[in-house]
């Protein structure tokens, strides 16, 4: 049983409903697994997530995400190798993590590509996984044997420091 599984299931309930919603997103959504992969990459870099990113680097690359397209998730949106709509994408990550909400401007350049139920997807997506950055960070959930670690929080500026 995977560590967040397997740390999660000590509260019962939650564990029980957690399980149908993250399977919707991962497994049930609408969104491409190669735009899912990399919103959820892009949201363990943004988090400091290194559980979150080492569990979801594999799935990436399933999807079709190239050690390229991997290696730019930390450099952002603004790095020259990413299409129009990737870019978007990255800073509907970003723009969720910074300021809680997807801005006009990259939510009308999505909604070009994406139907109204997708971009409900894109920021629940985001929000799913950033929930679920706080908990295994604050957790210190430790990364499964057998998948690569990332130090996902390079780059990412800290404000609080532990106790």
């Amino acid at each position: 049983m995977p560590n967040i599984f397997s740390t999660l299931v000590r509260h019962p309930d939650l564990y029980a409903a957690f399980m149908p919603f993250g399977a919707q997103l991962l497994r049930g959504g609408l969104l491409p697994g190669r735009v899912r992969e990399l919103l959820v990459l892009r949201t363990a870099h943004n988090t400091g997530a290194a559980y979150e990113w080492g569990r979801h680097l594999p799935l990436a690359e399933a999807e079709g995400l190239t050690a390229d397209d991997v290696a730019r998730i930390a450099q952002g949106p603004e790095d020259t190798g990413w299409t129009d709509l990737d870019r978007h994408l990255l800073r509907a990550a970003d723009q969720l993590h910074s300021d809680a909400r997807i801005s006009a401007g990259t939510w009308n350049a999505l909604a070009s590509r994406y139907g109204e139920a997708e971009l409900i997807e894109i920021a629940m997506l985001v929000g799913q996984y950033h929930m679920v950055a706080f908990f295994l960070n604050s957790a210190g959930v430790q990364l499964d044997p057998g998948f690569e670690p990332f130090e996902a929080t390079a780059g990412v500026e800290r404000t609080h420091t532990d106790d």
